[in-house]
């Protein structure tokens, strides 16, 4: 069930990608991103029960907060990094979020971080250089917005996981929703441009596919460990690049693809070697009573 959760999770931002990358930058970053957020409230009704009812404590408003910060600030960044690069090297480069869930977890989960683990990590960070290819291509800003939002919603991930397991799906999905249209208010009002109505309703099946995407991923963190979930993400690489090259023109870059597989092969590596060793903890060993 979590794999299932992820895929449609999947499809589910890979709509938002080609929304987002529609609109195009007729409504700044930070405008767009709030708008989004904003009218995905009207999903946050059947949701306002069920987050009173949780009686949630200091330390869980905290985390909720905290999340809703990193998001925020991602999530600029991502809307911006949409308007600069094309769709492919945006997936591409958002997966190395991963990455960093696997040092985080080991810095704050108390996860160990084995030799093979670290040694996949440096593959996959070899992988965003042959993205970026700095020297040999003008390394723009969207790219180092991408980076950044990389990072932000690794961090996102992991308090996500740890919200997942003490709280409904529905109380952490409202809880964002909550916090990030908070923090963006401020900075979207800073750069307000009017947006038309067609705008409106770009955003407006943005926020539905988000609020879907980030319900159903909370569901899969729920179902199987984040080393189950996340190597089913990568189809969204395949999915971007066809998007990119039939409906916005991209032409396929070899390097991102090239760039994108590696960062894949990695991460793939480090859930295969997870699922051995916690297989080896619950297999009895030979003289050990069957049950």
């Amino acid at each position: 069930m979590g794999v299932f959760w992820m895929l449609i999770t999947g499809l589910c931002f890979v709509a938002v990608t080609a929304l987002v990358k529609y609109l195009g930058p007729r409504v700044p970053a930070a405008e767009a991103a709030f708008l989004r957020y904003l009218l995905g409230l009207v999903f946050l009704l059947p949701m306002i029960r069920p987050i009173l009812n949780a009686r949630l404590t200091r330390r869980q408003v905290g985390l909720f907060g905290l999340r809703g910060v990193v998001h925020t600030l991602g999530v600029i960044c991502w809307f911006y990094a949409m308007t600069q690069i094309p769709i492919a090297e945006v997936t591409a480069m958002n997966y190395l979020s991963p990455v960093y869930v696997t040092i985080g977890a080991a810095l704050f989960l108390g996860e160990k971080l084995a030799t093979r683990r670290i040694l996949a990590v440096v593959v996959a960070l070899v992988g965003a250089l042959i993205i970026l290819r700095p020297g040999f291509r003008e390394v723009n800003s969207g790219h180092m917005a991408m980076l950044f939002t990389a990072v932000m919603f690794a961090v996102g991930y992991l308090i996500a996981k740890v919200m997942s397991d003490e709280v409904s799906p529905v109380v952490v999905v409202g809880m964002l929703s909550i916090t990030v249209t908070i923090g963006l208010a401020p900075v979207a009002a800073a750069v307000w441009v009017t947006p038309t109505l067609g705008d409106l309703l770009i955003l407006f099946g943005v926020a539905c596919f988000a609020t879907a995407g980030h319900f159903t991923m909370t569901l899969a963190f729920a179902a199987a460990p984040i080393t189950v979930t996340q190597p089913v993400t990568f189809l969204q690489l395949v999915w971007a690049v066809l998007l990119g090259w039939l409906v916005f023109a991209e032409s396929v870059d070899i390097y991102v693809v090239a760039g994108g597989l590696i960062i894949i092969g990695s991460i793939s590596f480090i859930t295969w070697r997870e699922a051995v060793l916690k297989r080896r903890q619950v297999t009895p060993t030979v003289n050990a009573t069957k049950v």
